[in-house]
């Protein structure tokens, strides 16, 4: 077994990098399902933002379902599939709030449409329209004319630390190769599942 095959962050890193140049318009795509405390279910595509040792981190509104979701269950699932590649990867976790340095410096590099967009909405809400929506932009683009934009305080970053990783290959005749990781202390320990 290879020096990434036997850490599940090198692999998923890799299989990143092969997404990437097969050509997937958004390879870092990830289905995020988070859950209320009393365990309803919700997920929706959100972009990976930072991959490492620590975790997966993406970032988001904290208003909104996933936030408040993952404020009250700090818990979470992601899944990553590349249909053309025949791979998925499962991850699941505990999730945590970046602190306000991190999320700084990643809002601060985004462009100033997605700047301005995060103060315009309030994700998740209801709106009368989409006029109301654009009527928001252009508030903040006054309120922020000139100047650089600031991260509102209500959007930032998450850290999924994983403590399971299901690594899927599609084979031939549905013979799937499936490898579980497990985190084992500091370390992880692996096992083959049957397709």
């Amino acid at each position: 077994m290879s020096d990434a095959a036997l850490d599940p962050f090198a692999r998923l890193g890799a299989w990143l990098d092969e997404a990437t140049a097969a050509g997937f318009v958004e390879p870092s795509a990830m289905t995020l399902a988070t859950a209320t405390p009393d365990g309803r279910p919700s997920a929706r595509l959100v972009l990976l933002r930072g991959l490492g040792p620590d975790g997966l981190v993406f970032y988001t509104n904290y208003e909104s379902r996933k936030g408040e979701e993952l404020d009250a269950n700090p818990r979470a699932a992601a899944v990553f599939y590349w249909g053309s590649l025949a791979r998925q990867v499962r991850v699941e976790g505990g999730v945590t709030r970046l602190g306000s340095a991190d999320s700084d410096r990643y809002f601060a590099q985004r462009p100033r449409g997605h700047q301005l967009s995060a103060w315009a909405s309030r994700q998740s809400s209801v709106v009368p329209n989409r006029e109301f929506l654009e009527g928001r932009v252009r508030e903040a683009e006054r309120r922020f004319a000139g100047g650089a934009v600031p991260r509102p305080p209500h959007w930032g970053g998450f850290r999924l630390v994983p403590e399971r990783f299901e690594f899927w290959e599609g084979r031939p005749d549905r013979m799937h190769d499936r490898t579980v990781y497990l985190r084992e202390g500091a370390g992880w320990r692996t096992e083959r599942l049957s397709p």
